[in-house]
């Protein structure tokens, strides 16, 4: 009983250990982004999302995407995610830094978003969160 307990607690350490997860914010103006980043091993997974509310018109809207991304180079992230509704990719491309990362977005993003939302931090970084 002794041992199995062991190995179970051994086994659910030893698979933390290589994983890591990352979240960046950005609040700019009406809108709110958000990604986690999480590596196990080599491998990485992307969860972005965006919420856009305007007090002005009261226009709003609220995306999320995910799947899995390969690393293009030296803190640099690319996820394609396959649009079941039409035939093309939405792209995501990520740059890392120490404190924080940019996220730019293909042209067939649209497909999964409405509205003004958009994954697209722009010139802007969202901020690593500690």
């Amino acid at each position: 009983m002794k041992k199995s307990l062991f190995l179970t607690i051994a086994l659910l350490v030893s698979g933390n250990a290589f994983a890591a997860t990352d979240h960046y914010v950005l609040r700019d103006g009406d809108y709110v982004r958000h990604l986690k980043v999480t590596k196990i091993s080599d491998d990485y997974a992307v969860d972005a999302d965006v919420d856009f509310e305007s007090a002005a018109d009261g226009a709003h809207c609220s995306e999320a995407i995910s799947g899995k991304a390969k690393s293009t180079g030296e803190n640099e992230l690319l996820m394609k995610k396959h649009s079941e509704s039409a035939a093309s990719f939405c792209e995501l491309k990520i740059k890392l830094s120490p404190n924080g990362a940019k996220i730019e977005e293909s042209k067939d993003c649209s497909t999964f978003t409405v509205g003004k939302c958009h994954f697209s931090s722009g010139d802007k970084e969202l901020v690593k969160v500690k």
